[in-house]
């Protein structure tokens, strides 16, 4: 066969759902968020997920439709509801969550078409929220597996209140290539782990070392960002911006982080751009607003392959 180019094809592995602001309710769950972000960067991009065979799970596959996502990797459960979170805004625009459970996305299947997508993807973003319940963990797992040793398997931490645990967080973590988390949740990994209180640098290496990652990443909000990668640690100051919420910006903030790690990116572009995706973020409402056209030009969203892939996807 010919060889050609193709998009990078990115996938968002976990929870779907609404979530419920204090303006209305908007498209949420950190893996959907992602897959629209890297969409929005250039990518090929899909969410597996599951959803209620109710009015909310059908506005949800609408919505990502609207929003140029492929749903063929949202199956509907017949019995959960759709998920739905309730998000409350401090002065700051900081969001707290309540996310009620028992919901379609529990209990997402490894379907053989997910499997299939995950064989072809570039890159899967999943974290420690859809893996609360163990239907959700083990399918999650699987598509994992199912993935190219080559392809970035990217771990965004996501403690949400109690729904996660040393085991999942150390599995996890063995099944990643990058790991992206917060100010907030890195000294609770480094407890978790048994590991002193060190300074951030020091902490990125280990768990880079430890758990054989290609790249961490660790943002700190109005201080900006560091990331760990090619055996040393970058940073890229934070700052002031008129924040209207910041819900969805550190899903932004992945997807960057995964598009330039694809693209071969220096770690000081990668970190740039990242910055610039996810500030624009925080200036506006919700987690998926219409993204500024020139962002997707910072960033190379194709790739060479052998042939025409595609029919590994769903």
């Amino acid at each position: 066969m010919n060889s050609g180019s193709r998009r990078y094809f990115c996938i968002g592995l976990g929870e779907v759902l609404w979530d419920l602001l204090p303006g209305g309710r908007q498209l949420g769950g950190a893996p959907a968020n992602f897959a629209y972000h890297a969409h929005a960067l250039g990518a090929e991009s899909l969410v597996v997920s599951r959803v209620g065979r109710d009015d909310l799970g059908r506005d949800i596959l609408e919505r990502l439709n609207a929003l140029g996502l492929a749903t063929s990797g949202i199956s509907v459960d017949p019995a959960a509801p759709t998920g739905t979170v309730s998000v409350a805004l401090d002065p700051s625009g900081k969001p707290a969550y309540t996310i009620h459970t028992d919901v379609a996305w529990d209990f997402l299947e490894a379907s053989p078409e997910g499997l299939r997508a995950a064989a072809g993807a570039d890159a899967v973003c999943f974290g420690t929220l859809a893996q609360r319940h163990p239907v959700a963990r083990e399918s999650i797992r699987r598509v994992l597996e199912a993935t190219r040793p080559d392809a970035l398997r990217i771990f965004d931490i996501n403690l949400r209140q109690r729904f996660w645990s040393r085991e999942v967080i150390v599995e996890s973590l063995a099944l990643a290539t990058v790991l992206k988390m917060n100010d907030e949740e890195l000294p609770i990994l480094a407890e978790l782990l048994g590991w002193p209180a060190e300074d951030d640098d020091r902490l990125l290496a280990r768990l880079a070392e430890r758990f054989d990652l290609r790249a961490v990443a660790l943002t700190r909000g109005a201080q900006g960002s560091l990331l760990w990668t090619a055996g040393r640690s970058w940073s890229w100051p934070g700052l002031d911006l008129k924040v209207v919420d910041t819900v969805g910006a550190g899903d932004s903030y992945t997807a960057a982080l995964a598009m330039g790690l694809l693209s071969g990116k220096a770690p000081e572009d990668i970190l740039r751009i990242a910055h610039r995706v996810a500030d624009f973020v925080c200036t506006q409402p919700g987690a998926t607003p219409p993204m500024p056209a020139d962002f997707a030009s910072e960033l190379v969203g194709t790739r060479k392959t052998e042939g025409d892939s595609s029919e590994n996807r769903s």
